[in-house]
């Protein structure tokens, strides 16, 4: 892979990780959970900080 075109995924990356924080710290502002998939279960994480595999909708 050409140097240029690693730094270009570099970047991509760093702005995708940028939406993805911003998305996350609106959620808890407006009280939605956020929801992520690990070992294909899905995770919540409140508003309050407190993770739980519950559907809390």
């Amino acid at each position: 892979m050409s140097p240029k075109l690693y730094q270009f995924f570099l970047e991509m990356l760093r702005i995708g990780n940028r939406a993805v924080q911003k998305a996350q710290q609106k959620n808890r502002e407006k009280g939605i959970p956020n929801v992520y998939a690990r070992h294909n279960k899905l995770i919540f994480e409140l508003p309050n900080g407190k993770i739980t595999s519950v559907n809390p909708f």
